[in-house]
């Protein structure tokens, strides 16, 4: 039966690769490549230099561009939703044509699977439509969750505290409930600047593990307007963005 790997690379650096995933890289007989085009080249360039550093065997490379996003529809998830549906389409056709009956495929994911990445649901897509059959086998990664706290030696959380992990455009529309630990990702528009700085600290990095990293902390009324302007230098530079950040406040 075919076998599909879904494995979690980590946060931008090699380093972060897991002896589980070396291992299962070396199982692989195909490494699918999903090319997001030349402003994202070095993401591409990144899980070269991973497989040429920890894959022993022969492989093959099968690569496909991404499907392009078109968000002029009349809501974000119904977007999202046709855009799941065209990549569906890719990875149905990609384990069909591209995979032996008895070999091994492997989706290389950054950061770790199971945190804002749609691999697995486009493969539970791929399964529900029945035409192919195959096992899934998932092999966690670390997250920029993990390597912003890391990289500022912090805990996520107080003591027997909640944390939320959510999006910048949920941020937008108000701070969560119940928590004063915040862990923001896929912002797009800077939505701290949606919320009252008074009393909140912001642990702000992008592009963690990389060569390019940046990493920016403090009261987030002083430190609010320096992370716009490295924010917006770095992506007409590098042509992308990937930034993770917590927001904490004070508890009283």
């Amino acid at each position: 039966m075919k076998k599909v790997l879904v494995i979690g690379i980590g946060a931008g650096h090699p380093d972060y690769v897991t002896a589980q995933a070396v291992r299962a890289l070396n199982e692989a007989d195909v490494v699918f490549v999903i090319d997001k085009g030349d402003d994202k080249a070095d993401l591409a360039a990144l899980r070269r230099q991973i497989c040429e550093r920890y894959i022993d065997g022969p492989y093959r490379t099968v690569v496909t561009p991404d499907p392009a996003r078109d968000l002029r529809g009349p809501s974000y998830r119904s977007d999202v939703a046709a855009w799941h549906e065209k990549r569906v389409d890719i990875y149905e056709r990609l384990i069909r044509d591209e995979l032996g009956e008895d070999e091994c495929g492997a989706f290389l994911v950054w950061g770790d699977p199971s945190l804002y990445d749609s691999t697995l649901r486009i493969l539970d897509h791929v399964t529900d439509r029945g035409a192919t059959a195959f096992a899934v086998e998932v092999v966690p990664g670390i997250s920029s969750v993990q390597v912003l706290a890391a990289r500022f030696a912090i805990s996520l959380h107080g003591v027997g505290a909640p944390v939320r992990i959510t999006t910048g455009r949920q941020l937008a529309q108000g701070w969560p409930d119940g928590a004063d630990d915040v862990v923001v990702m896929l912002d797009g528009t800077c939505s701290f600047t949606q919320v009252d700085p008074a009393g909140v600290t912001i642990y702000w990095g992008a592009y963690l593990g990389t060569d390019d990293e940046m990493l920016v902390s403090g009261p987030l009324a002083e430190v609010s307007d320096h992370i716009q302007q490295v924010r917006a230098e770095a992506r007409k530079r590098k042509g992308w963005m990937f930034d993770t950040y917590l927001l904490r406040r004070r508890r009283v």
